[in-house]
């Protein structure tokens, strides 16, 4: 049997962008939006050229696998820094060979870094499997607090 491929996690800068954009835009398919790869890159290209998003590129075998994208924010209860882990995507043929937990292990690490309070995510009620990973990982849900949201298109 073969070994996995060794797995490189690193934080994405600009010249990422064009590889981890189809991951993107698969991710955004996942959650049933329609395919655009030049949205995918545009929008990451943004994030990462404004440092308005922190995102971390996984790689297995020189090709791109995984990413996972946070967006620094603010706590006014425990008055510090949060950041959301908003996405979070492995290609499904790199699954299960711990490419998700080495992002979020590397998630947890920066935000540690960088003195935030807490991580924080959300995901579909139906994604069981994402839920069993985060759970794995650590992350406890949140049954206290209800989630709201206005769409404001």
């Amino acid at each position: 049997m073969n070994e996995p491929a060794a797995v490189d996690v690193r934080r994405a800068d600009l010249g990422d962008v064009d590889a981890i954009a189809p991951l993107f835009d698969a991710y955004r398919q996942f959650y049933e939006c329609p395919p655009d790869l030049a949205l995918a890159q545009d929008y990451l290209a943004a994030r990462i050229g404004r440092a308005e998003s922190i995102v971390f590129a996984a790689w297995s075998g020189g090709e791109p696998a995984g990413f996972t994208q946070l967006y620094p924010t603010f706590c006014s209860l425990e008055a510090g820094a949060i950041l959301v882990l908003y996405d979070l995507y492995v290609a499904p043929e790199k699954r299960h060979g711990g490419i998700a937990r080495a992002l979020l292990a590397l998630a947890a690490a920066f935000g540690r870094g960088q003195g935030a309070v807490r991580l924080e995510l959300s995901t579909a009620r139906t994604n069981v499997t994402a839920q069993r990973l985060y759970e794995a990982s650590g992350w406890v849900r949140d049954d206290v607090y209800l989630h709201y949201s206005l769409s404001l298109r």
